[in-house]
């Protein structure tokens, strides 16, 4: 054998074996080569029906998360629905493509979830094959389990899931791994501080492997009937209770006719309003208490430097404006805008970001973390976290469908919603325009005077935007 070609034997060698340099390794061996740092841990925090500005109240989130992270001021859940807005959080993808258009069948529910095939492609399954292990605590989707009490969504290591419908603090059921677990009404079993209990436990446990971790908490909090612990009963009893502009609005005569049939607040049901901001905030004294000892348990372990925190809300909250007493779903900036606050490696201190975030967003920024591409209509936030200034979205797109419309919530609308306009349109005809620095609060609808040249330019927008999917849904989002 001549000498060229026993030099070339061991790289021949190499090659047929897929470890010469250059070439591609098995998925197993880029894991292996990963190191820590490469893989950080990550945990999601996902209260209920949070309200932006109630998450500024607690101490220990504006301490422990905001003054240590960053916040995304921006943030928007494109349909502001419980049910909705969580699997897209668990798919990256606008509702129009995961087709969960409500919170019970037939537009929605988990059943509409699982049938429609979405629970093998969730990011948990996707970080799970990445090696991750998964853990879940909480709420998951509405009517969640369906037919199947015992029921444990594929990609979850861990599973301790509320399996009731009807939110209830002191009475209910957690699928455990697949086994029903009834808790009686005892202090010790007040659900938010059963659920953080059960991920400081999983968390001691991260000691006994060296693969990182994925936990994804989900405590009730404020949703109704926001049920305070006992030790923080009357915590906020002398809180002011906000009244901004849009609080009972005076003139809505330009509004949508589902506004206009709506009057004015009356005394009873302004207390009514008042007396829930408050309980709401106490409620959320615990889940504040959580994320304080979830930090220190990460620091305990030694695990807090490798882990990003996530912290969030499945949708806003109405509570009086535009004489909404309270709910949400609507395309207005208090059901759709919601808290987004982030800790982790890199994230610099007490830093703001002002761009358009949306929760389409949520998983793809997680598969970055982990080394996994999604399918998504988002896009990661992972430059912003580092301080980046990418090109970026100039609108986000907000959808309904009305699945409550017997209740008050709007018809089925479409909405664009730019950093300076947003422009609604209305299944049965109706439209609404609000030039958002001049009017935050939405209280005149410009829509009758404004320039038409603006109105068909956010048209077309919102026509590219409300069936778009994955690239498509990007370059809709980005076009100026």
């Amino acid at each position: 054998m001549s000498e060229a070609l026993l030099w070339l034997l061991p790289c021949l060698v190499a090659f047929l074996t897929a470890s010469c340099s250059g070439s591609e390794t098995s998925q197993k061996e880029e894991e292996e080569a990963l190191s820590p740092a490469d893989r950080p841990n990550i945990v999601f925090v996902l209260t209920d029906d949070l309200d932006f500005a109630s998450a500024q109240k607690m101490p220990q989130i504006r301490s422990q998360l905001i003054e240590e992270g960053t916040s995304l001021e921006n943030t928007f859940i494109s349909y502001p629905l419980c049910c909705p807005s969580r699997a897209t959080i668990l798919t990256g993808l606008y509702a129009h493509n995961h087709d969960v258009k409500g919170n019970h069948l037939p537009y929605g529910g988990f059943q509409k979830f699982r049938d429609e095939g979405h629970e093998e492609n969730t990011i948990a399954a996707r970080l799970q094959g990445r090696g991750y292990r998964t853990a879940y605590f909480g709420k998951y989707l509405n009517d969640y389990p369906g037919d199947d009490p015992t029921h444990v969504p594929p990609g979850w290591d861990e599973w301790h899931a509320f399996a009731v419908e009807k939110t209830d603090y002191r009475a209910y059921e957690l699928n455990e791994n697949g086994e029903v677990v009834s808790y009686g009404k005892k202090p010790q079993n007040y659900l938010p501080d059963v659920l953080s209990n059960k991920a400081l436990e999983y968390l001691r446990g991260t000691t006994d492997s060296s693969e990182p971790f994925f936990l994804y908490l989900s405590p009730p909090s404020p949703h109704l009937p926001a049920s305070p612990a006992k030790r923080h009963q009357n915590a906020f009893a002398e809180e002011a209770p906000p009244r901004p502009p849009s609080f009972d609005e005076e003139d809505v005569s330009d509004k949508p006719l589902y506004i206009r049939s709506k009057p004015r607040l009356s005394a009873e049901e302004t207390l009514g309003i008042d007396n829930r901001y408050r309980r709401r905030l106490e409620s959320m004294l615990a889940v504040d208490e959580t994320v304080a000892s979830l930090i220190q348990e990460l620091e305990a372990v030694g695990e807090l430097d490798n882990t990003y925190i996530f912290f969030a809300s499945d949708n806003g909250w109405e509570q009086g404006e535009h004489r909404i007493s309270m709910e949400k779903g609507y395309p207005y900036e208090e059901s759709a805008r919601v808290p987004f606050f982030v800790r982790g490696p890199g994230v610099s201190p007490g830093s703001k970001v002002e761009k358009l975030i949306l929760n389409t967003d949520f998983a793809p920024t997680f598969g970055e973390l982990a080394g996994v591409e999604l399918a998504a209509d988002g896009r990661s936030l992972m430059p912003l976290l580092r301080g980046e200034d990418p090109q970026w979205r100039s609108a986000v797109l907000l959808e309904g469908w009305g699945e409550n419309v017997s209740v008050g919530l709007p018809p089925e609308y479409k909405a664009v919603r730019t950093e300076s306009h947003k422009y609604v349109e209305y299944v049965n005809g109706e439209r609404e325009l609000y030039e958002l620095e001049a009017d935050p609060y939405e209280l005149e609808n410009v829509y009758e005077s404004a320039d038409p040249s603006l109105i068909e330019a956010l048209k077309t927008k919102l026509d590219a935007l409300r069936s778009c999917a994955e690239a498509g849904c990007r370059e809709a989002e980005d076009t100026p």
